[in-house]
């Protein structure tokens, strides 16, 4: 693996192909400019036809190839998807949800902790490793595939569960009288008596459970880790495919694992990355991805998984595929890799479409590629390892994802998630050109920032509290929306003033909490869910316009010692939300371009210690800018640019400038 390159490539399935070409395949992915491969994750039922019986040479043969055409190649763990046979001989190996036991047929439908699962997947994991150790082509390892808890309520997750809350808790009395359990008589004087959670009542026992699911998702990857350290070069890497919230494309929380927690397993972090395409295509859903996964580890990642085209809506345009590309460079990223290489013929995923068609011949997407593959060899110096450091962090959390689904903000419709308000924050920040870190709140620090935006955080503990009431007190900017800082971690409401431990920090405190109706704030409609906030001694930015909510304010700001904290208590337009969003920035010293999307602007400092600014047109129009920065040459065309001089860029096209 060369250090210095950027790492192109796609997923490649051998055993999905009608025909053996693994030669002609590779080759013309070096072609392309294409330098790794990603193989195996997928195809336990491949690797181990019957019960002991072990054929590696559908692996052995594509590893074969690429040490001839010197590829690079991940090899991925084969657990996320079991064989059938595996199933039959223990059936208890598929979940059992809420709803019942899995039946086969799906991926990501086993029991992490079963015990017979558990000893099969060792197995095939060293059987595997084996086979690919004398492989110097191998670069990495990624373990399972986008890995979650896939709501286990099953007997052997219980039961640890049940260890858990002895360890933690105690005795049954103090268990009953942290989540008041005599609420409908379902209080236990016994551990014994413990009944199956799956139907509990006790959502608040729910949010305990699925943080409890978190981390056993954590405590699996890394046992995983720990089997492929046995077999691992020193110069190997240890990666995963996290991805994220799903409602049409990844954005957002995933609620079935927690990444700062499960990234203790990698010494790379990697994610998948899907996104709307065409018209719909904003760079918004990459940033983010980026964002998120780069402070994981606090350094470059790898987009492990994207599309090249898939379904009618995703076939990108022309320019659209480069500028996907390097939009993952912007954030941080040292490469990435298309799911998947060729469009398969049969089964679920026959339309999510490859670099190569059906026909498996060359074609449109394909020269896109080529394209993208000359220059980032071309550039690719220059553009890899780029590091970021922004000054304001977007403080995300699993607890609060979880207690708002069993307490939703618009109850009892449940139409506005917690990553709908995720989501409804980043946008105005990503639209505004403002870069930021997306951070687990236990994995911030907060004298790493001049403000920190916390949407929705719902679950706070007092530790985390105390950490942004220093962070204002000391001289920093919180910019808080509705429903935040009301709960502890397991969504259990504190019988004090809200926001909790910050009314002092805010100015303000709330109690009442309503259904927006046709209240407005500042002109525009609030939207589904309102906080009614008793000012203490806030400057009050806007109260609601509404007949009878009207002496309540809606947004507020107030010095407290060296600092100042916003609060926003309901939903509204982007432009109510963004022209709130500016003061607070200017209020913390965080400057602001003179563009806004679809031009978007991305920074860093590159491996030779340039800075290196990525401007992006998202539109179908030209467009023309001022360039913001010092003396700058344009890293791809060489053309010099001084401060004030225009910039002319294309529709869905980039301009990458380098300081001089």
């Amino acid at each position: 693996m060369n250090k210095n390159e950027l790492i192109f490539g796609a997923a490649y399935y051998n055993e999905y192909m009608p025909y053996d070409r693994i030669e002609k395949d590779l080759s013309l992915m070096k072609e392309a400019g294409m330098n790794t491969i990603r193989i195996a994750e997928s195809t336990w039922s491949t690797e181990e036809p019957h019960d002991g019986v072990f054929n590696f040479k559908p692996v052995t043969d594509v590893l074969d190839v690429a040490q001839k055409l010197e590829m690079n190649v991940i090899i991925g763990t084969p657990t996320y998807a079991v064989p059938a046979w595996l199933v039959k001989k223990y059936p208890d190996i598929m979940v059992t949800n809420r709803n019942g036991q899995v039946k086969y047929g799906p991926r990501q439908s086993m029991d992490i902790l079963n015990p017979d699962f558990l000893r099969y997947a060792e197995r095939i994991i060293r059987k595997l490793a084996e086979a690919v150790q004398p492989y110097k082509c191998v670069i990495g390892f990624q373990l399972d595939n986008e890995t979650k808890h896939y709501d286990n309520y099953g007997k052997y997750a219980q039961k640890k569960f049940l260890e858990h809350l002895k360890a933690k808790y105690k005795s049954t009395d103090e268990f009953n009288k942290a989540f008041t359990l005599a609420y409908w008589s379902n209080s236990i004087h016994d551990w014994d008596d413990m009944p199956d959670i799956s139907n509990s009542i006790n959502w608040n026992l729910h949010c305990e459970y699925e943080h409890f699911l978190r981390t056993c998702v954590a405590e699996y990857l890394n046992w995983q880790a720990k089997i492929i350290k046995e077999y691992k070069r020193p110069d190997q890497f240890i990666t995963h495919n996290f991805d994220f919230g799903w409602i049409g494309y990844s954005y957002g929380e995933q609620p079935g694992i927690n990444h700062a927690e499960a990234s203790s397993a990698v010494t790379i972090a990697g994610c998948d990355i899907y996104h709307p395409s065409q018209n719909q295509l904003t760079g918004a859903e990459i940033a983010f991805g980026g964002d998120k996964i780069r402070t994981l580890k606090n350094q470059n990642y790898l987009v492990l998984e994207t599309e090249a085209q898939g379904f009618k809506e995703w076939t990108p345009y022309p320019k659209q595929l480069r500028l996907q590309a390097f939009s993952h460079l912007a954030s941080g990223a040292n490469g990435h890799m298309y799911w998947n290489w060729h469009s398969i013929h049969n089964s679920m995923e026959t339309y999510w479409k490859g670099v190569l068609g059906h026909e498996l011949q060359p074609g449109v997407i394909y020269n896109y590629a080529k394209e993208i593959g000359k220059e980032y060899k071309k550039y690719g110096p220059q553009l890899i390892n780029l590091k970021k450091k922004n000054d304001l962090a977007l403080v995300i959390d699993t607890d609060s994802l979880t207690a708002l689904k069993f307490y939703p903000m618009d109850f009892p419709t449940g139409g506005l998630s917690y990553n709908d308000v995720v989501r409804w924050t980043y946008d105005a920040l990503y639209k505004m050109n403002v870069e930021c870190d997306v951070v687990d709140i236990n994995a911030l620090n907060p004298s790493d920032y001049k403000m920190i935006v916390t949407p929705a955080l719902y679950c706070i503990s007092q530790e985390n509290a105390g950490k942004l009431y220093d962070f204002v007190a000391d001289g920093g900017v919180l910019f808080s929306t509705f429903r935040s800082f009301y709960a502890d971690t397991k969504g259990t409401v504190y019988d004090a003033p809200h926001p909790y431990k910050l009314t002092d920090v805010f100015g303000m405190e709330y109690s009442m909490i309503t259904q927006a109706g046709d209240a407005k704030v500042l002109g525009y409609p609030a939207q589904v869910y309102a906080e009614l906030l008793e000012n203490k001694n806030a400057q009050i930015i806007s109260t609601y316009e509404h007949k009878y909510w009207s002496q309540y304010a809606a947004i507020t700001k107030n010095k407290f010692r060296k600092g100042t904290a916003y609060y926003f208590a309901t939903k509204t337009q982007p432009e109510v939300f963004s022209q709130v969003l500016k003061d607070a920035l200017e209020e913390a010293g965080i400057p602001l371009y003179p563009v806004k999307f679809p031009v978007i602007i991305r920074n860093g400092v590159n491996s030779r210690g340039k800075k290196v600014h990525y401007i992006f047109n998202y539109s179908s129009e030209d467009y023309f800018i001022d360039n913001p920065f010092p003396d700058c040459v344009d890293i791809i065309t060489k053309k010099p640019y001084f401060t004030g001089n225009k910039i002319e860029i294309a529709d869905w096209d980039l301009v990458i400038l380098e300081e001089q």
